[in-house]
């Protein structure tokens, strides 16, 4: 039905109009709804964006020691080195390097012949001494002989004594003994070789017992005493660890270093350990069994010992008191409780109360992964619907 009041060709244009403000308006509503949800998602992103991503360990129990630790080389308790006390040509050697040899065992036989020269010259005189010695007894009772005499020949006699006792011992020198106990760790002569007296030929070490020696700062002098236990790892025996004590303390600090020496022993017959290694040495002299710990990487390095310590999603600063320290552990004597969240990495970008995001959580649970991967089908599925 047309309207009176206006022209059939106006009427037209109006109601072409109005379709399109229609339209335009129902587009524009439809628009609106995606729009408004990625808004709120990029303020989710954005709030998500202001938490710290950071690793946390977990405080609980563990035994942990309080101990000393320093590095020093292995020395045998016993060495010698072996020289020639007379000269001579070398007629036999009688041992080699790496040879275990006993107290007093030939070493090396030197030519003795001169030597023996020596002690039959020395014993004739002797015994011609000894016979005239013995006459003039006889005389001097007949006053045939004057007792200054006697007494001359008396001290003469000795003098040769000694003498053919000193060319007796000469001629033992031939022989080289060994001074000590223990292994041939180096051989500087041959057979053939002139010896020149005082010459070393022979290095031996006595490998029995070994010792490492270290200079202690002298704060430590009252929690050290001898019969302590050691335990030593060489960089020579890679994954092994090596057991003994503490054998002796010095009972006095250098004034200069402000320390004092402590030697450790260590049985080196039943071990692979050899004179010269370099080892770190670790004194135990305490023991906790069930302390509370922290990984070292939790402790702040601006001051006083504390922790950032993780609860709903923030961070708080946790002045900490500090016990023994073994490894990557320090025990926690006050401050955190066993199951308290402790941050170990991110710590820089952290304030107090600053929201975190926890990567890796060690106290989230295994089956929580598995609910998670049972979702994924579900959510595939509406994805493609």
């Amino acid at each position: 039905m047309s309207h009176p009041n206006f022209p059939p060709g106006r009427r037209t244009g109006l109601c072409a109009a109005a379709l399109l403000i229609s339209t335009s308006l129902l587009l524009g509503g439809c628009a609106a709804g995606p729009n408004s949800e990625a808004k709120a998602a990029d303020a989710k992103e954005e709030k998500k964006v202001d938490a710290v991503p950071v690793e946390v360990a977990v405080a609980n129990h563990r035994a942990v020691a309080a101990s000393y630790t320093g590095t020093a080389a292995l020395e045998p308790r016993a060495e010698s080195q072996v020289v020639a006390k007379t000269s001579g040509v070398a007629l036999a050697v009688l041992v080699e390097e790496g040879q275990r040899v006993t107290a007093g065992q030939p070493l090396v036989r030197l030519d003795p012949d001169r030597a023996r020269l020596a002690v039959a010259q020395s014993e004739a005189q002797m015994r011609k001494l000894e016979n005239d010695y013995q006459r003039a007894q006889k005389l001097v009772g007949q006053q045939l002989v004057s007792a200054a005499s006697v007494d001359q020949l008396r001290y003469d006699l000795e003098n040769v004594r000694a003498q053919y006792r000193l060319a007796t011992l000469e001629l033992s020198y031939t022989t080289v003994v060994a001074p000590i106990s223990g292994v041939i760790a180096s051989r500087s002569i041959k057979t053939g070789n002139f010896v020149q007296i005082n010459t070393p030929i022979f290095r031996i070490v006595d490998n029995s017992q070994l010792e490492a020696t270290l200079n202690v700062p002298e704060r430590e002098l009252a929690t050290l005493r001898a019969g302590q236990p050691v335990t030593l790892t060489a960089d020579a025996l890679p994954g092994q660890s090596f057991t003994g004590t503490v054998d002796r303390i010095a009972p006095v600090v250098d004034s200069g270093s402000g320390t004092f020496r402590v030697v450790s022993a260590f049985n080196g017959t039943e071990h692979a350990l050899q004179p010269g290694m370099f080892g770190r040495i670790r004194i135990d002299y305490d023991q906790r069994a069930d302390a509370l710990v922290v990984p070292r990487l939790a402790l702040l390095d601006d001051g006083e010992p504390a922790v950032f310590r993780v609860r709903e999603g923030k961070v708080a600063r946790v002045p900490v008191k500090l016990g023994y320290a073994e490894g990557p552990w320090v025990e926690i004597r006050e401050g955190l409780a066993a199951g308290d969240r402790i941050v170990t990495a991110g710590k820089v970008a952290l304030r107090d109360g600053t929201s975190v995001q926890i990567i890796a959580d060690p106290t989230a649970s295994k089956a929580k992964p598995a609910t998670v991967a049972a979702a994924t089908p579900a959510d595939k599925a509406g994805s493609q619907q």
